[in-house]
Order: structure tokens, then sequence, then C-alpha cells
């Protein structure tokens, strides 16, 4: 087994910050919610929600490490190592309890928990010779629970607004945005995807108001909702599940825009969450289309060229390192909304 599957692998400093100040921002936002804004939850769910997460990281990791023959992740790095390992796992938690109501079966929470951050494990694809998750995770499982659930949904527009008055209106996405922003500029490096995202979206919303008659004004009234800043700056951007180059941020989020309009327009709702969803699951089977044609072309290269008779080289899945299994974690968690 090479090297780098016996070792776990660490987060850079800029995405153990910004996983680190997201941790910190959704676990106010939280607090905040529950004691002003009016979420509709239970208020002990938070803590079902994070203990459940937290316990299905800890059992897949181990899991995972045995398989791959390395020690856990969470042994290595003392206090501080452990609670940064826990951090996507408290990020995806909070989120999709915050963003789904299912009335009074908090099972269902916990299912929506559990598949978010097992899909991390499940739903991976070849980058750079390392198996990456591709799907963002707790779309993803907010995704699986409307779907499963027709009874459930997500939470009402009111659930960020209710007790604000005619300034918080306007405060509070002003300062998602501001903070958003400022992450998204200095540590994500997703701006081109934002670009690509509310362009596209503003456009399909005037098409659909010319094919489909819809209201225009009404459907890009939507981009002022805290739900659409809260998903524009802490969803889509998400560095783990979308590209990096930015000619690939524009075209992934304008993908997601344009399957936006698509489901939105067939008459489907949530069309945000099934859209990101559909674009990462598009993007996970390039991912795997391109490294099974790059093995197929190394391959003949080395027959053409007198390879080893034993099999391809090592680097033969990206030409840049054996092919492992990466680190689960490695990525920004984001706030869906």
């Amino acid at each position: 087994m090479a090297e780098t599957t016996t070792n776990p692998i660490r987060h850079d400093a800029k995405i153990t910050t910004a996983l680190r100040r997201f941790a910190m921002s959704i676990t106010i936002f939280n607090i905040v919610g529950y004691t002003y804004l009016g979420f509709e939850q239970p208020w002990l769910w938070p803590f079902i929600a994070l203990a459940t997460g937290y316990t299905v990281e800890i059992v897949l990791e181990a899991i995972g490490a045995r398989a791959e023959g390395r020690a856990p992740r969470f042994l290595g790095g003392g206090k501080r190592g452990f609670m940064e390992f826990l951090l996507p796992a408290h990020i995806t938690s909070l989120a999709v309890n915050m963003l789904t109501y299912v009335n009074d079966r908090v099972w269902v929470m916990m299912f929506g928990v559990t598949v978010a951050i097992a899909a991390k494990w499940i739903l991976r694809a070849p980058v750079r010779g390392r198996l990456r998750h591709y799907m963002n995770p707790s779309n993803f499982g907010i995704a699986v629970i409307l779907i499963l659930f027709p009874w459930a949904s997500i939470a009402p527009p009111y659930h960020f607004t209710e007790h604000t008055t005619a300034i918080g209106d306007w405060l509070i996405p002003a300062i998602i945005i501001t903070a958003g922003t400022m992450l998204n500029a200095k540590l994500t490096n997703r701006m081109w995807l934002i670009l690509g995202w509310l362009s596209a979206f503003a456009l399909q919303a005037v098409v659909r108001g010319l094919i489909l008659d819809t209201a225009i004004l009404g459907a890009l009234g939507m981009m002022t909702s805290v739900a659409f800043v809260l998903f524009t700056n802490y969803m889509i951007t998400d560095p783990g599940t979308s590209p990096s180059s930015p000619a690939s941020q524009v075209a992934f989020g304008a993908g997601v825009a344009t399957v936006y309009g698509l489901i939105t327009g067939a008459g489907i709702a949530y069309g945000l969450f099934f859209a990101t969803a559909t674009v990462c699951l598009i993007r996970g089977l390039y991912l795997w289309a391109l490294h099974i044609s790059n093995k197929v072309r190394l391959q003949r290269e080395a027959a053409d060229g007198g390879g080893t008779a034993g099999g391809l080289p090592a680097s033969i899945s990206t030409g840049t390192g054996p092919l492992v299994a990466a680190e689960p974690n490695s990525h920004k968690e984001a706030v869906p909304a």
C-alpha cells in the first residue's frame, strides 16, 4: 500500500480557517435563531443533530482507517486536532436541522444527518490521484429527506426573520453577504462561481417569464430573500464539491441555475436543493469518466511503448501519484439555504 494511505491527510491552513469560521458562524446563527429570529424546531434538536453527526463521523472514520491501514485522524493532533476533525460534521449537522422541518419526527432529521455524512464516504470520485467526495453533504441529506418523506419540507421563509424589525430585515442579509463575500474571496476563492450562479439565475428568471409566463419580478425577487443569500454564500460555494478553476466555477454555478430553472419550470418544489445535487452528480460522473479515459489512454501508451508486463505504473490514475482514499472531510462544509 502506498505510503500516502498510512498517514492522516491534514487540511491546509485556508481550509482549516474556513471550517473554523463556518462552524462559528452557523453556531452563532443557531443561537440567535432560537433565541430571537424564530427557528421552528425544538431547542433540543440541534444537540441531537450534533450527537448524531459526531457519532457517525467518528464511526465511519474508524472503519475507513481500518480498511485503509492507517490511524484514525481523530487520534492525531490532540484536543485541537480532534475538534478540527469534527468541524465538518458540526456544520453539516446544524445545517440539516436548521433548514428542514419534519414536524415532531426527530428520527427523520437524524436520518438526514446520517445520510449527509455517510455520502462523503460513498459518493466519491478520483481527483488529482485521490478519491474525493463530490456530493455537497448537507444539501444531499436535505434532498434525500424531501424525496423520501413528501410530508417534510424545508424551513419556512419566516424562519429567519419572524421577529425582526424593518431594519433587521435589511441588516441580516447585509451581514450574511458581507461575511460570506469576505470568506469566499479570501479563503474559498469561489467568487467566479458566485458570479456565474447569480448571472445565470437572473437569466433563467427572465427566460421563464418569457416562455412560461412566470412573473419575472417575482422570480427575480427570490434573490433578495435570506434563504437565497445563505445558499449563495454558504452552500453552492463549497470548495470540496465544486471546481477550482475560474471557467469551471462559472460553468458549475450557471449549471445549477439552469437546472433550477428547468426543475422550477416543471412545477417541482425545492429546486435549489435538487439542482445542486444534480449538478454535483454530473460533476462526479464526469470525474469518473475522465479518470477512466486517462487510464485507458495510458494503458495504450504503455502497450505501444512496451510497458511493464506486470501492469501499469502507480501514477496511471492522474500521472501524479497513486489513486488513494482521500480524507473525506477535506472540504469546507457550507451552510445550505
